[in-house]
C-alpha cells in the first residue's frame, strides 16, 4: 500500500511540521509513504513571523520531502497533482489548518485517480481570524475530500456545517513527545537566566503571540494577584507587542513578567515547562491547540477559558481548570484556587494516566483503519 502526505514538512518548522512528522514516522513503519511539501509555503510579505524555516537549534526532525508545490502559483498545483498521480497512491492525507491553503491543495485532491482516497486532518474549518475568502475556500477544499479526521467537537460542528454528510472519525490530538525530558524545576529557572525566582508561583504563557490567544487578558488578570506570583511568557510575537507592552506599563508588572518573545528551539522547549507551575491558555476563541499536547507530556496542569475545543482536552479539576468565559476576575480567581488547594500534583498524576491513551501510533492506526472504512465498496 502506498501513502502520500501532503502538506508542511521539514524544511518548514512550526506545530503544523511537527505533527505531521510524528504521524509520517508512524505511518512509515507499516505502509510506503511519500511526504510532499511546499517550495513555498507563505509569500513572506504574509508570513507574520520572522522566518518560516528552522534554525541550527532546532532539533528538527528531517523527513525526506520532495518540494513540489508553491501556495500562490497556479502551475505549480498541475505539477504536483500529476507527480502525485505518477506516484499511484492509494491514499493521500493532508493536514487542513488554514483556508488559505484551500486553492492549492484542493487543486491537488480533485486531480486524482478514481478510487485513491483522500482524508484530511483538520486543526481548524473556520479560522481564528476570518478574511472575506473563507467560505468559498473551504467549500472548495472540503468536497475534494473522501473523509476527514477532527480532533475536537468544535472543528467537528465547523465541519458539519459545510458537509452535513461527511464522514469522519474524532481522534484526540497526540501527545506531543519530541521535545525531551521534564528537568528539575531549579535547573530549568537557572538556564532561564531566572534561578532568582525559585520562590514565586510561575505561570507560564506558552506559544505564538497573536489576539485571539488573550495574552492581554493574562496580564490583567496578573495586576489582581499578589507579586508572589510570577508570568513567564515565553513565544514569536505575530504583529505587534504594543498593546501588551501597554498593559505591563499600565499595571507596573515589568517585575512581576519575564518576556522571551522569539520563536522557542525546540531543544529549549523543556526549560519553560519544566520551570512552571501551571500554564495558562485564556484564549478568546479556540478550535484546539497544540500547547495542550506540550503540557500534558510535560505532566503540567492547566487552566484555560472554555471556548472551542480547549475544554475537551482538559478534564475539569481533574487534569486542571477550565473558566466559563474569557474574563479577568475568573481567570485570577482560578489561578489563586488552583494554588491555595495545591493541586498540582493531584493533576499531574491524572494527567500520566491520560498520557498513555493519547500515543502517535493509535492516531496512526486509527487513521489507517479509517481508511480501509473508506475503501470498502458502499451498499
Amino acid at each position: 500500500m502506498k501513502v502520500v502526505f501532503l502538506s508542511t514538512f521539514y524544511p518548514y518548522r512550526g506545530g503544523i511540521a511537527q505533527f505531521n512528522a510524528l504521524i509520517y514516522r508512524e505511518i512509515e513503519k507499516k505502509y510506503q509513504v511519500e511526504a510532499i511539501t511546499f517550495q513555498r509555503q507563505y509569500p513572506a510579505i504574509l508570513f507574520p513571523g520572522k522566518t518560516q524555516l528552522v534554525s541550527d537549534a532546532d532539533a528538527a526532525d528531517k523527513i525526506p520531502s520532495k518540494r513540489w508545490l508553491d501556495s500562490i502559483l497556479p502551475w505549480t498545483y498541475v505539477r504536483t497533482a500529476q507527480k502525485i498521480r505518477q506516484l499511484q497512491p492509494n491514499l493521500i492525507v493532508t493536514k487542513y489548518w488554514m483556508t488559505f491553503f484551500a486553492p492549492s491543495l484542493g487543486y491537488v485532491l480533485g486531480r486524482q485517480k478514481k478510487g485513491t482516497i483522500r482524508i484530511s486532518i483538520l486543526d481548524n474549518v473556520i479560522p481564528h481570524e476570518k478574511r472575506f475568502f473563507d467560505n468559498w475556500c473551504n467549500h472548495y477544499f472540503l468536497k475534494r475530500n473522501d473523509g476527514f479526521i477532527v480532533m475536537s467537537e468544535k472543528v467537528l460542528k465547523d465541519l458539519l456545517h459545510y458537509r452535513p454528510d461527511a464522514k469522519y472519525i474524532h481522534v484526540p490530538h497526540p501527545v506531543y513527545n519530541q521535545f525531551g525530558e521534564k528537568i528539575a524545576r531549579e535547573e530549568s529557572l537557572k538556564k532561564l537566566g531566572i534561578a532568582q525566582l525559585s520562590t514565586k508561583k510561575i505561570l507560564l504563557f506558552f506559544g505564538i503571540i497573536r489576539d485571539y490567544k488573550g495574552l492581554d487578558l493574562l496580564l490583567d488578570a496578573m495586576a489582581l494577584l499578589t507579586d508572589e506570583f510570577h508570568l513567564i511568557v515565553a513565544g514569536e510575537v505575530y504583529g505587534s507587542f504594543q498593546k501588551y507592552q501597554a498593559c505591563i506599563d499600565k499595571h507596573f508588572l515589568s517585575d512581576r513578567v519575564t518576556l522571551f518573545t522569539n520563536y522557542i528551539d525546540d531543544a529549549a522547549v523543556k526549560d519553560y515547562f519544566s520551570a512552571a507551575d501551571v500554564c495558562i491558555l485564556p484564549y478568546k476563541s479556540a478550535t484546539q491547540s497544540g500547547i495542550t499536547s506540550i503540557a500534558n507530556h510535560f505532566e503540567l496542569p492547566i487552566i484555560a477559558t472554555n471556548v472551542g475545543g480547549l475544554a475537551e482536552t482538559i478534564e475539569h479539576q481533574k487534569t486542571g481548570l477550565v473558566i466559563d468565559t474569557a474574563d479577568v476576575s475568573l481567570l485570577a480567581e482560578a489561578i489563586q484556587f488552583y494554588f491555595l488547594k495545591q493541586l498540582k500534583k493531584q493533576f499531574e498524576e491524572n494527567i500520566r494516566v491520560e498520557n498513555s491513551a493519547n500515543s502517535w501510533s493509535n492516531f496512526s492506526d486509527k487513521l489507517m483503519a479509517f481508511y480501509h472504512e473508506l475503501k470498502k465498496p458502499s451498499t
